[in-house]
């Protein structure tokens, strides 16, 4: 009965300090709910190695999803940007408020549009601002019962390097290739004047100055959007992540999986 209760008392801990708003309690409760699982394989099986395997078993629930399903699935390698109307964006969390703060830094509005990738329903508000050569887009996105929004902020040099600076909560399902410079900043940078600072803190890490950038075409921003994934596609089927069907469509190869894995744990860990 002692062991019994020690596991309970473990994860009623870990359910109260996963109610926080506090970041650092939440992960204090995702490491009690660690715990009681160790502590539950230590106490049946009664040996060290059982707990640490009972621990680490949480870091491969996804390959249940990876093998079970995403194994199977087939995504079209010409994904095509259409026009879309956006949602009303007070079904998404603060969205009404980034577009507000991307209009008050003068990024003016000129299209929207949308995709269908995996599943995940995208809808895109994409902004410019000639002054600063700057595309900001907030993203707006619907999965099931899910539904969140983020910004990314982008530039583009002579060199054709292309310079992206992004809140997207989620670690990259594909490598990116090496002329796409992203950087995924944490959740709590979640407003548009923070990762507008960031996006020009990440070009001049890059020691990319103004006069470097090209002024944006807003009427070629969704052929520039398709062509750099076209290149994520290359440069991931030359990596041996995805192979390509012979229909129009890849799925991922057992080296994509284990790099789908890899992600999934970092954001399980970022996450948490």
């Amino acid at each position: 009965m002692r062991e019994f209760l020690l596991v309970i008392a473990a994860i009623v801990v870990g359910f109260a300090l996963r109610s926080c708003r506090t970041l650092f309690f939440r992960k204090l409760g995702a490491l009690c709910f660690l715990i009681s699982s160790a502590l539950s394989f230590y106490f049946i099986f009664g040996s060290i190695c059982a707990g640490v395997i009972g621990t680490l078993l949480w870091f491969f629930l996804p390959w249940f999803d990876l093998f079970m399903r995403v194994r199977k699935l087939k995504h079209p390698l010409s994904n095509r940007l259409r026009f879309q109307k956006s949602p009303s964006p007070e079904y998404f969390p603060n969205a009404g408020r980034l577009i507000n703060e991307i209009e008050e830094a003068e990024f003016e509005h000129i299209l929207d549009s949308g995709w269908n990738w995996v599943g995940m329903q995208r809808y895109y508000r994409i902004f410019w601002n000639p002054e600063v050569k700057a595309i900001a887009a907030l993203c707006l996105c619907e999965h099931e019962n899910v539904a969140f929004a983020y910004v990314t902020i982008s530039s583009r040099t002579e060199n054709g390097q292309n310079i992206h600076t992004t809140n997207y909560p989620f670690s990259p399902a594909l490598q990116h290739p090496p002329l796409a410079l992203w950087r995924h900043l944490p959740c709590e940078k979640n407003s548009f004047p923070m990762i507008f600072h960031e996006h020009e803190q990440h070009l001049a890490d890059l020691k990319i100055e103004e006069k470097d950038l090209l002024l944006p075409d807003p009427a070629m921003v969704t052929e520039q959007i398709e062509e750099e994934m076209r290149k994520r596609i290359d440069h991931n089927t030359e990596r041996g992540l995805i192979s390509l069907t012979g229909d129009g469509h890849f799925r991922y190869t057992k080296r994509g999986l284990f790099f789908l894995w890899k992600q999934a744990v970092k954001d399980m860990i970022r996450l948490c």
